[in-house]
């Protein structure tokens, strides 16, 4: 059984240990409290393009050498930006971890940003930007982000933009990691075969220098209600809708979850079966939640026809009308326990128990145990997802973003009337 410990730093780091006695490796990992949506009106994209600045090249290692010092040991490493965070982990046998937290510190806190690696790297963003822009089925989730959110930062592309990578310069980058990337802002999390007092020793020794985060502000959002259609010559339309949901840090969190998962989670949700099975209107189609600190969105993305779109939006917006008064306890209670076999089953991974664990201290400030998690999923009672439903139904107008040659008739109005 795993055992969480948290501790923090004289100068205000949090360090996490997950000891997982059993396991053969050991992933470790530094979370930052910043991602996409800190960005300035002229850094869209920084935040990213930072992240994979990180493994270019310290006072001491080039890119090359980053890469063959993890590489000869046979481990993995790796980042991602989000709109929350930015991470960076390394997965490893044990009996490398100090190495880990060398090779973790040297990028983080002594990067060089070297001018040359800038331009290199600027190439290979806004070749990533076009893949993405090319992938409709990625690309609509960005639109839909800019359909519920506009002009605030939780609608801007995490990838960027062409312009706004081209301008990136040192300074700019600096800037960023100056303002977010502190002690403060920051969680250290190790699992694997580990105990807490070698983890917090490790991290006293190399994070010791990290300084303060000098701005890290957020403004809330405000969901917007629009209707966002990209013209394309595609054989399906790439539809995402949703709705304003309840943030991370809600009691609703949990009936969230069951509602998402009976309604559209896997092959016997409503969704699958009134929208694929029994109608055969497209291929793929799920629901979705997403929770940040301040807000969230309850969604759902299909690929359909121009010709049966505006079918499957009246069928989809139905199903979930439909939720919010005739909940069969048969489904709740299938529901809850995907959600807890797949809660239990995560545990088996260092990766993902340090992923959680990291996930919940940037979050929240504290780890849900796995009894508190499940104890929590346990309670959701029919009556709170019925409700929950209604709550996000007569909330604000959904948005609708379409990738395609799509031919909708159907409103912004006429959507919400649908599950009103």
């Amino acid at each position: 059984m795993a055992v969480i410990q948290t501790s923090r730093m004289a100068n205000g780091l949090t360090i996490a240990s997950v000891a997982m006695p059993a396991s053969h490796s050991v992933s470790l990992g530094v979370w930052v409290k910043a991602g996409a949506r800190d960005e300035r009106g002229d850094e869209i994209g920084i935040a990213h393009f930072l992240e994979h600045m990180a493994f270019k090249g310290t006072k001491s290692r080039t890119a090359l050498s980053i890469a063959k010092d993890v590489e000869d040991v046979g481990g993995f490493i790796n980042a991602h930006t989000a709109r929350e965070e930015t991470a960076y982990y390394i997965h490893l046998l044990p009996e490398y971890l100090e190495m880990g937290f060398d090779i973790l510190s040297d990028i983080l806190l002594h990067s060089t940003l070297p001018a040359e690696e800038i331009e290199r790297e600027r190439g290979v963003i806004i070749q990533e930007i076009g893949q993405s822009i090319d992938a409709p089925d990625d690309y609509v989730f960005e639109c839909f982000s800019r359909s519920c959110y506009g002009q605030h930062t939780l609608g801007n592309s995490i990838l960027g933009t062409n312009e706004s990578v081209s301008s990136f310069t040192a300074p700019a980058l600096a800037g960023f990691m100056q303002r977010h990337y502190g002690a403060d802002q920051m969680v250290i999390c190790a699992a694997g075969p580990i105990d807490h007092a070698r983890i917090s020793a490790l991290a006293s020794c190399y994070f010791d220098g990290l300084q303060q985060a000098t701005s890290p502000i957020r403004t809330a959002p405000q969901f917007l209600s629009t209707r966002h259609i990209a013209s394309r010559d595609l054989e399906q339309c790439h539809t995402v809708f949703g709705f304003e949901a309840p943030d991370a840090g809600s009691e609703w969190r949990y009936p969230l979850m069951v509602l998402s998962n009976l309604y559209g989670g896997g092959m016997s949700s409503r969704l699958f079966q009134q929208v694929r099975e029994e109608r055969g209107l497209c291929y793929s189609i799920f629901s979705f939640a997403q929770m940040f600190t301040d807000t969230g969105m309850f969604g759902v993305y299909a690929g359909t026809s121009d010709k049966t779109i505006d079918e499957m939006l009246e069928v989809s917006l139905a199903a979930f009308k439909a939720c919010q008064r005739d909940l069969a306890q048969e489904e709740i209670d299938r529901a809850k326990q995907q959600l807890r076999a797949g809660l239990l089953m995560r545990r088996d991974s260092v990766s993902s128990m340090m992923d959680m664990t990291a996930r919940h201290l940037a979050l929240f400030g504290r780890v849900f145990d796995a009894k508190e998690m499940l104890a929590a999923i346990d309670k959701v009672s029919r009556d709170d997802v019925a409700e929950l439903a209604q709550m996000i139904a007569s909330g604000p107008a959904p948005s609708l973003s379409i990738v395609g040659s799509a031919d909708s008739r159907i409103s912004i109005d006429d959507m919400q009337k649908m599950v009103a």
